[in-house]
């Protein structure tokens, strides 16, 4: 199904809630199953956390996690660590394309048996639940956090925890430090030094721990996006964010300063505000750390009709789809050159926006929100819009309320 989107403009002041994160929720929700004392609110509505939630319920014998990619390599280590448990996991077309060898080995190394069914590297994969017992192992810095993340989340629960060296360049560590900072809000002893992670091992329970997950800042780089492309003195409140945030994504204050939006904390809000700042030709960010808002800053480029330089992109490739490939063939839709590179992306100012553009989705959710705020600058067309639910399923309903308007 498609959605067209008709040029509109917003309302001047409004104010949106924004469910909780999904990183968090996924890793919290894993940590519960652990350790069942633990009360989690403002859990991500989103259907990553759902798939989640029902997979660690489920008794069954074969588990499809779809296209949920975090669900996949959090259970990988979950099932794996299990004693006894026999399980299947398996997912859509895409998953089954999606790398997830270096955490098979890693968990393999540490004494688990998981074995692929298919496509060695891939899933869908055989998981026999064992008592862990080895405590070292090794991971490149640069591979996905995820698979760091899925190690250090069952550690406290292996018979001698978990040291984890990692070894090169490191990426994504906002997310490594997300994780071992809900590890010690829930008094797992951790420590990170240098580039190796330990964890110790947890015998006892958590005391009726109780955590709320902050709203999801990758999904505030829409409304981001969307204030860089209004008026001078447009404002949109969001709720509920930290200044001091445990998510990689938070960058986005930063970033879109260079866009002419102020970010205000107040309370548990944040208020976003056009200024009259004037916004540079060319932008570059380097996004080792907050690689899925790199597609919401390229659009933000496009409808500002600025050239950015975007680096630190190579996990992008192993995404719902190849986002730098999927990127590419959007952009240029509207009349813009696109270069990319195995980790970059670069956008050259087009000289004028095409209109009535069909934007293919690929299955991406980011690649549906990322190209709406377009809306406030031309007429344009979105593929397979529901792929939104993966993380944001109220996605339309909020910028509808904002003002945008929509035709099918």
């Amino acid at each position: 199904m498609t959605v067209k989107i008709e040029k509109s403009s917003i309302v001047k002041q409004s104010k949106i809630t924004i469910t909780g994160s999904k990183s968090e929720s996924n890793r919290l929700l894993l940590l519960k199953a652990l350790y069942p004392e633990l009360e989690i609110e403002n859990v991500s509505n989103s259907d990553d956390s759902k798939v989640m939630q029902k997979a660690l319920a489920s008794e069954e014998k074969v588990i499809d996690i779809h296209h949920a990619g975090t669900a996949m390599r959090f259970l990988t280590a979950y099932f794996a660590s299990n004693e006894g448990r026999e399980v299947v996991l398996t997912g859509s077309a895409r998953m089954k394309e999606r790398p997830i060898k270096i955490l098979v080995d890693a968990l393999n190394d540490l004494g688990a048996d998981i074995s692929y069914l298919e496509t060695a590297g891939c899933p869908p994969i055989q998981i026999k639940g064992k008592r862990l017992t080895r405590q070292h192992v090794r991971l490149n810095a640069n591979v996905s956090s995820q698979y760091i993340s899925a190690l250090i989340l069952i550690a406290s629960r292996l018979e001698n925890g978990l040291i984890l060296t990692l070894e090169g360049e490191m990426t994504s560590v906002p997310y490594i430090n997300m994780t071992l900072d809900l590890l010690r809000q829930v008094a797992i002893e951790t420590t990170f030094n240098e580039q190796v992670i330990e964890v110790k091992p947890k015998k006892e329970s958590l005391k009726n721990k109780k955590l709320t997950v902050e709203s999801d800042w990758s999904s505030a780089s829409y409304f981001y996006s969307i204030v860089a492309l209004s008026p001078v003195d447009t404002q949109i409140e969001l709720s509920s964010y930290k200044k001091e945030s445990l998510q990689g994504d938070s960058v986005l204050a930063e970033i879109y300063a260079s866009f002419g939006v102020e970010t205000v904390f107040f309370g548990n809000s944040i208020a976003l505000k056009k200024t009259s700042k004037e916004v540079a030709e060319i932008v570059e960010f380097q996004l080792n750390n907050s690689p899925d808002i790199a597609q919401t800053i390229a659009v933000t480029c496009l409808g500002l009709g600025i050239k950015c330089h975007l680096t630190g992109l190579h996990t992008l490739k192993i995404k719902e789809t190849d986002r730098l490939v999927a990127l590419q063939n959007e952009l240029q839709k509207f009349g813009a050159e696109v270069d990319i590179t195995e980790e970059s992306l670069t956008l050259y100012k087009a000289s004028q926006l095409r209109e009535n553009v069909v934007i293919a989705t690929y299955n991406d959710h980011r690649m549906a929100m990322a190209f709406a705020p377009l809306g406030l600058k031309t007429n344009l067309e979105i593929e397979d819009y529901m792929v939104v639910s993966k993380s944001y399923p109220t996605f339309w309903d909020d910028l509808k309320n904002l003002g945008f308007k929509f035709s099918k």
